[in-house]
């Protein structure tokens, strides 16, 4: 029997868990996760943060002097794309106000744009990435298989 990811959900205040689930229920985000972890085992916590959070961890791990919309940190290694050595161990940090201000700029739905971050960061938990062309392409076109299975739009 297949036993379904644990998934844990952190907010940095009050006032951004409100402002968050306003926009989307828990169970919304978690179906979104559970579509694109897809068959995987584990624990992931999604953690949504502000910018002066998202730009201190992008300093400190990135070496990037600013906030970023997402950033996924795994902690059991990756053997395969679809097959795992250890059970997925991974954060996904959403930095609310980066969302917020590309979905505008962007003219994209907020929901659309916020599935399409959560989708993107599990997709790097799974172990994608998009460094190399070949490997965005490949990663993209999940992301955008996934959203469609989800009712979103083309984010690209």
């Amino acid at each position: 029997m297949l036993k379904l990811p644990k998934i844990n959900f952190q907010f940095a205040s009050a006032s951004l868990e409100e402002k968050v689930l306003t926009l989307v229920a828990q169970k919304k985000i978690r179906r979104w996760i559970l579509t694109a972890l897809s068959k995987v085992q584990g624990e992931l916590t999604i953690r949504f943060i502000n910018q002066a959070e998202s730009k201190a961890l992008n300093h400190h791990f990135r070496q990037r002097d600013k906030s970023t919309n997402v950033l996924t940190f795994i902690y059991s290694e990756v053997k395969s794309k679809t097959t795992r050595a250890l059970p997925l161990h991974a954060d996904i940090v959403i930095c609310w106000p980066v969302v917020l201000a590309e979905a505008r700029a962007q003219n994209k739905s907020l929901e659309a744009h916020l599935a399409h971050l959560v989708l993107h960061g599990c997709l790097h938990a799974r172990g994608f990435d998009h460094e190399k062309p070949q490997a965005a392409k490949k990663m993209e076109a999940l992301e955008v298989r996934i959203l469609k299975m989800l009712g979103y739009p083309n984010p690209y």
